[in-house]
């Protein structure tokens, strides 16, 4: 049986009356650590995660999916984890973000748009010996490697 594909029906009927909620991924590791990451188009709370960590645990061990001892953690992603799903994309529209492409370039924009197939962001272009301006950029999906929320401290 795949584990993965086991907790990820089993997650997806435990927030089927939540529409808010959604996974981003879920991972068996081989040190026997189960992790599912969990977010919501307005965050996700402890208790979203303690009722989902109780679902799961307690079907995985009613239906004796996993054989060797394991720890299940459910959490939302950090600040720091990259984007997995267009959702998290849509969530973070008018934040900064990080986009680093798949030719090692990287962007510092604000997000705008998303779309199927990319996304638009607002750059601060500055030129040589002219004024930044901002500019309106189309990033297509196949040429993101991967994109953070900026973290500002400013």
């Amino acid at each position: 049986m795949d584990i993965e594909k086991r907790v990820i029906e089993l997650v997806e009927e435990k927030i089927a009356d939540r529409p808010d909620l959604f996974i981003v991924d879920v991972k068996m590791h081989a040190s026997g650590l189960l992790t599912i990451l969990i977010d919501g188009d307005q965050g996700v709370g402890i208790q979203d995660c303690a009722g989902i960590s109780r679902h799961v645990g307690f079907y995985l061990e009613e239906e004796n999916v996993i054989e060797l001892a394991y720890h299940l953690e459910v959490s939302s992603p950090g600040l720091d984890a990259p984007f997995k799903s267009i959702r998290q994309y849509s969530k973070n529209i008018g934040r900064s973000v990080t986009v680093k492409l798949t030719d090692n370039n990287s962007k510092e924009a604000k997000l705008l748009q998303v779309e199927e197939s990319g996304i638009t962001v607002e750059e601060n272009i500055k030129e040589k010996g002219k004024k930044a301006q901002l500019v309106n950029n189309f990033i297509p999906f196949d040429q993101i490697a991967e994109t953070k929320v900026l973290i500002s401290f400013k």
